[in-house]
């Protein structure tokens, strides 16, 4: 833990009534304006703010605190940032806090049931799907490679099953048909933020009831692996393309070929044509580079080589012809 919380004080609102002590708990792109929601809340006050510990990112392994502890320590917050949240010294540690209320989204641990009953207000979960869909650790990126043209942002009750637990409110969400999951995400951020300002204030007035999740549509995800961004020409060319644009910026999408990765940033599903042999890229009239699938083309339009910058297919046919 870092970072070490003030000792629990009444804290008074600026029209003199008592404001809700706070915690929150978050640690991707996702979570950082919910926080901001969160600490601008008339009546509420953010006690400490709880998210993954610093690591070290990219080739340089330059060590980097998440988007959240960055943003928390810009708004002037404290910050807690334990290896396992449900280690005996970090529940005593937020036990300490006295938390009447804690807001999670975007964490990346499971919560220990010795925290779930701490805050008397509720422990609240702001989840990007539209519960029961999509539970788990991705649910964009399954958004995205479902081809659901509609999803939503649920607020719900923190329970001991994963994503499981009642819903208090929810927001609907569109699903572009050129959504990646940065762009989705970004959007769903959005919604979030506007959601638990409008939401959470009736919440802590006793004014929304939280109802149980239908047990009819559950679907549940998993966190993401490298494989999972390699593109099999034996699925069809339109799984492909969802493929792509779900797997953003990580692991990417990505083509084993004899020279290395490659890696495939954007692509369109198109017909197939005679001749097409699934597993072989073709050359499509404007002189770029498809491949063939079992059901289509993939067209591909923006690549990069291992190592190398990004290039649309044509300029890649020009130097390195994939088609000989």
């Amino acid at each position: 833990m870092t970072e070490t919380a003030a000792e629990p004080s009444t804290v008074t609102a600026a029209d003199g009534s008592t404001a809700v002590r706070a915690v929150f708990f978050g640690s991707g792109s996702f979570a950082v304006p919910i926080l901001d929601a969160l600490a601008e809340m008339s009546g509420v006050r953010v006690e400490a703010v709880v998210s993954a510990p610093d690591r070290a990112v990219g080739r340089m392994a330059i060590i980097r605190p998440t988007p959240v502890t960055a943003r928390a320590r810009q708004l002037g917050l404290p910050v807690l940032q334990p290896a396992r949240v449900r280690s005996p010294e970090s529940v005593e540690a937020l036990r300490a806090l006295a938390p009447e209320l804690i807001v999670l989204a975007d964490y990346g641990q499971l919560i220990p049931c010795a925290l779930l009953d701490l805050p008397s207000r509720g422990f609240l979960n702001l989840h990007p799907s539209a519960l029961p869909r999509h539970r788990g650790a991705a649910p964009i990126p399954a958004t995205i490679l479902a081809g659901d043209t509609e999803s939503a942002v649920t607020l719900m009750v923190v329970t001991d099953k994963m994503d499981a637990g009642p819903i208090v409110a929810s927001e609907p969400l569109e699903v572009r048909p050129d959504d990646t999951a940065v762009t989705l995400e970004e959007r769903a951020a959005s919604v979030a933020a506007g959601l638990l300002r409008r939401a959470l204030p009736e919440w802590l007035a006793g004014r929304l009831v939280a109802r149980p999740q239908s047990a009819d549509g559950v679907t549940m995800t998993r966190p993401l692996r490298r494989e999972d961004g390699r593109l099999d020409p034996a699925h069809s060319a339109v799984k492909l393309e969802r493929q792509i644009r779900a797997y953003q910026p990580w692991p990417g999408g990505y083509l084993e070929i004899e020279e290395g990765r490659l890696i495939v940033w954007k692509a369109c599903a198109a017909p197939a044509e005679a001749g097409d042999v699934a597993g072989r890229f073709v050359t499509t009239s404007d002189g770029g580079l498809a491949l063939a699938t079992s059901d289509g083309r993939l067209a591909l339009e923006r690549l990069q080589r291992a190592g190398g910058r990004q290039m649309s297919s044509v300029e890649l046919q020009r130097g390195h012809n994939l088609t000989r």
